[in-house]
């Protein structure tokens, strides 16, 4: 038995082949051909279960062409709201944050979750004991940041993440990167604040990057999202 799970965000497309809920060989792939993409690693070894978020709305030729190279297909976007109904969480989550709220709630049963996934934004969700989604929030990730003030300040420029960070700044460039991943851990540390007895999990691009940076213990889990998607193809299965 093996289930194909893909994850398609803002910015890349990731996938895994998934035995049960232990994933497997993994995917990445960046380009306008997503669809083409999943049928050229489905074709070659037709999956039980296709699982596939995403961000976008998946169009019906699409789902079509999908449905073809695999035994069943389940789709979550904005038009597929069947799965947040299920699972107790609101429609306007998006797909990715769904799966790694179902991850969570199934790695830390019976205990109160905080995920941060770092990723083109920085969203955080709560998850109380019982599993039941309590809301969560979203900001500008890191480097849609940096971004941001170079785009809409004529004499600020464009910065990449810093391998070392001042507290204070003494340059320019440096008044930046110290701005910008300053603020970043102070908004973490008031997230623990709140919660101080919840499991607190990183997840996305920037995980490890933040992850070296807080004093806390917490979990990293860098394919969070795809596990999420996992325990629903394993869900789909029979």
């Amino acid at each position: 038995m093996a289930n194909l799970v893909v994850d398609i965000g803002n910015t890349a497309l990731k996938a895994a082949w998934a035995d049960g809920v232990t994933l497997g060989k993994t995917f990445r792939y960046q380009g306008e051909r997503m669809t083409d993409f999943i049928l050229s690693i489905a074709g070659k070894s037709r999956p039980d279960v296709l699982v596939v978020s995403s961000v976008r709305e998946i169009s019906q030729e699409d789902s079509f062409r999908m449905a073809a190279v695999c035994g069943r297909l389940v789709t979550i976007d904005s038009a597929n709201k069947d799965i947040y109904r299920e699972k107790g969480v609101p429609g306007y989550v998006s797909p990715d944050r769904l799966a790694s709220i179902i991850a969570a709630g199934y790695l830390f049963k019976g205990k109160g979750c905080t995920i941060f996934d770092f990723g083109t934004t920085l969203t955080v969700d709560f998850l109380d004991p019982d599993g039941l989604y309590e809301g969560g929030n979203i900001s500008p990730g890191c480097r849609t940041r940096f971004k941001a003030l170079n785009r809409y300040s004529r004499s600020l420029p464009l910065l990449d993440t810093p391998d070392v960070v001042s507290e204070k700044g003494s340059s320019l460039a440096g008044s930046i990167e110290s701005g910008v991943i300053s603020g970043i851990m102070f908004e973490i540390k008031g997230y623990f604040d709140m919660y101080p007895e919840n499991i607190v999990i990183f997840t996305g691009g920037d995980a490890i990057y933040f992850a070296k940076r807080v004093k806390k213990a917490i979990f990293v889990v860098c394919n969070l999202v795809l596990m999420g998607l996992a325990i629903l193809a394993d869900e789909y299965v029979g």
